[in-house]
């Protein structure tokens, strides 16, 4: 197959260049809008188990909805420390997850390559990422229990692992995690602060769709008060939708910032580009990066 690609060749969606910060989120969204479908399906179906778990764990604190608060007894605070440390856990398994489509996507969305959306799941080996996935969630509960610090140092080094599985077909999950290290630390944490900076920007809007619109309705109805039956459903349901955007976003983030990364550290362009012009597959150059 010639690296031109000839009439297989699709629009690229994301630049084959160095990119800005502002840059880099955008073209997360760009690639969201482009394999929509089976990342939001995807994305909504983990987002409401993991409401309707962290439900179940609230009632039996007797945390009350909108925003799950803990009273004066000492226990509730307790059990919302653990709760939340569950709501962490989960979403960074829940976003590895999705980073692994999101990390196969990527390849074809650089070079403009056709791809089906649903046919990319099987290019993204879930019998790799979904255990390195389950690894990294695992982690994160102790982490995220024992402060943020842990926490945020394991977001900051290995969540490339499960787009590098899906993009660069690495053999060794244990490699992958090892690669995102390498790969994060690189221009003075360049990734890391990318990623820090992409999820506190999606909190922001998280909250706002997730809870924000509850407490202007208190506030100019009367109508979302703890003791109001709708709200039960209303907040989790919202939360839920809300985080499905989200995750699905973050996702593809990771699988841009592995892009660029690349791209800014090891030259993928001028592989991609070497490539074309000798008449090669280009798309070998993906799984190249050592």
């Amino acid at each position: 197959m010639r690296g031109d690609g000839g009439s297989s060749r699709a629009p690229a969606v994301l630049p084959l260049r160095v990119t800005t910060v502002g840059e880099s989120l955008d073209c997360a969204v760009v690639l969201l809008r482009q394999r929509a479908v089976p990342l939001l399906v995807v994305s909504a179906v983990l987002a409401a188990g993991e409401q309707w778990l962290l439900g179940v764990l609230r009632a039996g604190a007797g945390l009350l909805p909108p925003y799950y608060e803990p009273h004066a007894r000492l226990h509730q605070w307790g059990d919302w420390w653990q709760i939340l440390a569950t709501g962490f856990a989960l979403e960074v398994g829940i976003v590895a997850v999705l980073g692994a489509y999101a990390g196969a996507a990527a390849g074809p969305a650089l070079l403009g390559r056709p791809a089906g959306g649903w046919s990319l799941w099987r290019r993204a080996r879930l019998g790799r990422t979904l255990p390195v996935a389950l690894l990294l969630a695992v982690a994160a509960w102790p982490l995220a229990w024992g402060g943020v610090v842990g926490l945020l140092a394991l977001c900051a080094l290995f969540g490339l692992a499960t787009p590098i599985l899906a993009m660069e077909r690495t053999g060794n999950p244990l490699r992958a995690l090892g690669r995102s290290a390498a790969l994060s630390v690189r221009g003075g944490l360049r990734v890391a602060r990318v990623r820090f900076l992409g999820y506190l920007t999606w909190l922001a809007i998280r909250f706002a769709l997730g809870a924000a619109w509850l407490a202007v309705a208190d506030t100019v109805l009367g109508l979302a008060g703890a003791g109001s039956g709708w709200v039960r459903w209303a907040t989790p349901v919202a939360w839920g939708l809300a985080n499905t955007v989200a995750y699905a976003a973050l996702a593809c983030l990771d699988a841009v910032l592995l892009v660029e990364s690349r791209i800014r550290t090891e030259g993928l362009d001028i592989g991609v580009r070497r490539s074309r012009a000798r008449g090669e597959d280009e798309t070998a150059m993906l799984g190249a990066g050592r």
